[in-house]
């Protein structure tokens, strides 16, 4: 039986794959951690000096960038300055033993190094090229800079959140790097099936963009437009497709998430407050119904609501199988008992920080689990043991990093 307190005894289901991280910050990175999370082995590199701009973002403990240890952990890490010829020399030999290239330059940027896709493919032909940017490799802005909030005001996500009333707000989170991340990675996946299946003769090239990633999972917005003409706006913390669905508050002064999309739910809601007459009520018989009455049926939830603790509320949606969650912050997700039981939160080696906790892989497979082995590298951790395997001496790696390439 695997040693679970071994992480090395789950070498996860991508095991054997080869990932080469040219990415910054985070859309990039995150699609290469995805890929490292379930067994890959992912080195990252780095300009030497400051190395990747994620490292100059908060929060830190005794100078160690947070934000790093997460996003760039299961990786290896070196050191190499892409944008000199010796540093180009270097990346050349590496490719031949890589299966995948994540970066996330402006388009042209590698070409101008002299690290074009001919290039590449002439050292390895199977090679799958993962460019991941903001407005993608064509059109008119695919030259403009792009962070995580242009796309999410782009593509109308900015533009639904936010009371009614209100101004358009942005989220505390950069959204749509991790959704751009998720997408590159499955689009990864994809290409290697394909590799594996025969269906291509060289190595894929991947166009993942932020734009088009927060695009998609805007789901029915464009065909709403397209067949109705609605551009939908803001309505705060309403469900924007199903009543009942808000933010409520107890008697205790505590806030709790309840959503009742489906009409069985919705009955079991009723009963849960005491209120069955709204199950009749010609306001409410039906989700359309509901939808279109919401601010009536709102008043009166949020005035049953707010005659119960968060205790007695939820102990009570509970029993009755009602949608519910406390609206909670880190603490409380590090307290609870199913994320406990889950393992969601693990701890995790650091060579800079000793343990340190952070969330679990996701997905998580039964037969062969990913799991997290390391945090992110520090500057440089693993240049003498990649170069040397490479068949560089000491001398050699020493006047590399006296000239400033590593």
């Amino acid at each position: 039986m695997p040693d679970a307190h071994d992480p090395s005894t789950f070498p996860g289901p991508l095991k054997g794959l080869r990932v080469l991280d040219l990415s910054t910050v985070y859309a990039g990175p995150f699609a290469a951690t995805m890929l490292g999370d379930l067994g890959a082995d992912v080195l990252k590199v780095e300009l030497p000096g400051a190395g990747d701009s994620l490292r100059s973002l908060p929060p830190y403990k005794d100078g160690v960038p947070l934000w790093w240890k997460v996003t760039n952990r299961n990786k290896r890490g070196i050191t190499i300055d892409l944008r000199r010829p010796e540093g180009r020399e270097l990346l050349g030999r590496l490719l031949p033993d890589y299966d995948v290239l994540v970066e996330n330059f402006r388009p042209g940027r590698l070409d101008g190094w002299g690290i074009t896709k001919g290039w590449m493919h002439e050292i390895n032909p199977d090679l799958t090229i993962l460019r991941v940017t903001g407005f993608g490799q064509t059109g008119p802005y695919n030259h403009r800079p792009g962070f995580a909030r242009v796309f999410e005001a782009m593509t109308g996500f900015t533009n639904i959140c936010g009371e009614a009333d209100g101004p358009p707000l942005h989220l505390g989170f950069p959204i749509a790097d991790a959704v751009a991340g998720l997408f590159g990675a499955v689009g990864v996946l994809a290409a290697l099936y394909q590799r594996h299946t025969g269906g291509t003769a060289k190595g894929e090239e991947i166009d993942c963009s932020l734009m088009e990633s927060m695009f998609r999972i805007m789901e029915f917005l464009p065909i709403e437009y397209d067949q109705l003409g609605i551009v939908r706006q803001r309505s705060g913390s309403f469900s924007q497709y199903a009543a009942p669905g808000n933010i409520y508050k107890t008697r205790d002064g505590k806030w709790a998430s309840i959503a009742a999309s489906t009409q069985s739910i919705y009955e079991r809601f009723c009963r849960t407050l005491g209120r069955t007459d709204l199950i009749a009520d010609e306001r409410f018989l039906a989700n359309p119904e509901r939808v279109a009455n919401r601010q009536a049926l709102d008043t009166i939830i949020r005035d049953e609501i707010a005659k119960r603790t968060l205790d007695e509320l939820g102990a009570s949606l509970d029993e009755n199988e009602v949608g519910f969650s406390p609206i909670y912050d880190i603490a409380d997700i590090f307290a609870d008992p199913h994320f406990a039981a889950r393992k969601a939160v693990v701890e995790v080696r650091d060579d800079e920080l000793g343990t340190v906790r952070m969330q679990s892989v996701a997905p998580v497979f039964i037969n062969s689990p990913g799991t997290v082995r390391h945090a992110g590298p520090s500057i440089g951790q693993h240049n003498d043991e990649v170069l040397q395997a490479l068949g560089l001496s000491h001398e050699d790696i020493a006047a590399l990093k006296e000239a400033g390439v590593i």
